[in-house]
């Protein structure tokens, strides 16, 4: 991550403003911060043309290995809210865990606020 800003793709950066606007009347108090928290990280993200992109960010249709706490390894692709499915690996970008990993590299740490309390994440790969 480049001087702590997420790495957006263009096309991308208005499919994720139109998901959260229709997002903002969710009761859950955490799901509201990973909004919140997205929101604030796309004002100052640095956006980019998809064939400038770099290869290991974290986007939609991404599949992603993350390192949980010390030793848990969980494998998932980022998706669109209509297309998650836990049982395939298959995690909504809307969720607290594809919200933490949007944007993100590998190699990045993420602190994130999650329903069991706040985690600390290390992206491992990205393809």
């Amino acid at each position: 991550m480049e001087n702590n800003k997420i790495i957006i793709e263009a096309k991308e950066l208005e499919l994720l403003k139109e998901i959260i606007s229709t997002a903002q009347n969710n009761s859950d108090r955490i799901y509201n911060l990973s909004i919140k928290r997205l929101s604030r990280e796309l004002e100052t993200a640095t956006i980019m043309a998809h064939n400038q992109m770099p290869e290991k960010i974290v986007r939609i249709n991404s599949k992603v290995t993350v390192q949980i706490a010390a030793n848990i390894i969980k494998n998932f692709q980022i998706v669109v809210p209509e297309k998650s499915n836990l049982n395939q690996n298959k995690l909504s970008v809307m969720s607290p865990m594809g919200l933490a990993l949007y944007g993100y590299s590998v190699n990045d740490e993420i602190s994130w606020q999650f329903p069991s309390g706040i985690n600390k994440l290390k992206i491992l790969n990205v393809e």
